[in-house]
């Protein structure tokens, strides 16, 4: 590394963030730039560490540990120290086709895999990767690239989420002809209508849209594979499929009071939300609103933190988090070793924005939800009570404790309890075999389901995972249907 003692020298700096109370007032993103000079020393921070965790991309203990997608990532952080940015660029290009999105919406595996982070804060990676990529859009450096020869081959990729846009990428440039469907209105998947827009500005998602239109990937929206499109065109129309579609099937939480009106999945809210932004129209009115409304969210994560933060602009009256498991600790248990994904208390965007608004931090942990109640046919409250987890063999179990029920007000409520799977449907008319879990029954290696000539990438197929997973698994895709296709002349 240019400066083997960065790390001795600098401490961490990350993104400056726009301040909690100004930002809930509109839908741009929060995060800022740091200065050059300030990117540089944090690129000094790259250690020369021999073993480089951070580009390993291994599940450990049922998580990441490092990207998934082996990005370089001392090479271009020591490029960036070194000023040397177009080929920091063209480093992270290598690996990564879509920086500009993990960069910003990556929880970034490869800092908790940092070697750094064994003993001090880790390298600032997902700060210094979207400063590398808005440089270079910026600056002219990417530009439309379409193949200098076709091959005659018809490739239809069903979904343009990541996966199914890095699955697109890769194919054209093999000089496959594309078309991607989407049965939505606008294309990027999660990407445009599940993460807010003041985490990934959709101007940025369209951009990379319109750039792959340009080097010749077709896109077509508004039609439902199976409904609009017969399934069995797929199979006449082209030589080889690739399915995208993502796990949509939303976890439901099957109490007392659900069939209440104002009960709705976290990505419905999330969606209308955005939609309506897009539309120009205000994104605080109808039925799915918070506006002067009593907001309940049901579990944590990412999509917990972004109903926050989109019920505190939509003007909510209150917030609160509830989630069923226990609060993690400040720093990593004994059984959460380094390099596995570091499970720590973390106060997220929509945290601190609901601290600024309301006073405190919106979240309870080791809280149950046993019913809804509700005021003629639309909720007002959740019945809910405290748990312990308990061992029971080598499970550990929730177990409510006594005198601990409660009610919570609440007219909004926003189920964020993860995803169960791909919509089965769409596999049947198909023929595609599931597997257990009913996600895609397909290859590791290969990717191919159990049809000839159609191949499975992404949420659809490892279930519910992150952007970075669906874009290798996309590229993998890709890569195992041009093999494919390259057999079969």
């Amino acid at each position: 590394m240019g400066k083997p003692t960065g790390f001795l020298e600098y401490p961490r700096e990350t993104h400056p963030e726009r301040p909690p109370a100004d930002r809930v007032r509109d839908w741009h993103e929060f995060r800022l730039s740091l200065p050059v000079a300030r990117l540089r020393d944090q690129g000094a921070r790259c250690m020369d560490c021999g073993i480089p965790f951070c580009h390993t991309g291994r599940v450990v203990d049922g998580a990441a540990s490092g990207c998934p997608l082996h990005n370089l990532v001392p090479e271009w952080n020591d490029l960036v120290y070194r000023g040397r940015w177009r080929d920091a660029w063209e480093r992270l290009v290598s690996t990564d086709t879509f920086p500009e999105f993990t960069g910003r919406i990556c929880p970034a595996p490869c800092e908790g895999a940092c070697v750094l982070g064994i003993h001090a804060p880790p390298v600032s990676i997902r700060a210094i990767e979207k400063e590398i990529s808005d440089r270079a859009f910026a600056e002219g450096w990417v530009r439309p690239k379409p193949p200098a020869r076709r091959t005659g081959r018809r490739v239809a990729v069903v979904g343009s989420g990541p996966a199914g846009l890095a699955a697109a990428e890769f194919l054209n440039r093999c000089g496959h002809s594309v078309v991607v469907f989407e049965r939505a209105d606008r294309f990027g998947g999660l990407l445009m209508y599940g993460i807010p827009s003041m985490k990934l500005d959709k101007t940025v998602v369209q951009r990379r849209v319109d750039l792959m239109s340009a080097e010749g990937v077709e896109f077509r929206s508004g039609i439902r594979v199976g409904i609009d499109l017969e399934s069995q065109r797929l199979r006449s129309d082209f030589d080889a499929t690739i399915l995208c579609t993502g796990s949509t099937v939303p976890r439901d939480l099957p109490v007392a009071g659900r069939d209440l009106a104002g009960i709705h999945f976290a990505l419905d809210f999330l969606v209308d939300a955005t939609r309506r932004l897009l539309s120009e129209s205000d994104p605080a009115s109808g039925p799915l609103s918070a506006r002067d409304r009593r907001v309940l969210v049901l579990g944590g994560g990412d999509t917990g933190t972004d109903c926050i933060a989109t019920a505190i602009r939509q003007g909510c009256r209150s917030v609160v988090n509830l989630e069923l498991l226990p609060r993690p600790p400040e720093i990593r248990g004994d059984g959460n070793p380094w390099p596995a994904w570091p499970r720590v208390f973390r106060t997220e965007y929509g945290h601190e924005e609901a601290e600024a608004v309301f006073g405190c931090d919106p979240r309870e942990f080791a809280w149950r939800t046993d019913a809804f109640v509700g005021e003629g046919d639309r909720v007002r409250a959740a019945r809910v009570a405290a748990v312990e987890w308990v061992r029971d063999g080598d499970r550990s179990l929730p177990k409510a404790v006594d005198g601990s029920s409660r009610i919570v007000e609440a007219d909004l409520v926003l189920l964020a309890l993860g995803f169960l799977g791909p919509e089965p449907g769409f596999a049947r008319h198909l023929g595609i075999a599931l597997e257990s879990r009913s996600n895609m029954l397909a290859d590791d290696s290969t990717y191919s389901t159990s049809v000839d000539g159609i191949f499975a990438a992404g949420d659809c197929r490892r279930g519910q995972s992150l952007v970075v997973w669906a874009i290798r698994e996309g590229r993998g895709a890709a890569r195992a249907c041009d093999r494919w296709l390259a057999s079969r002349h």
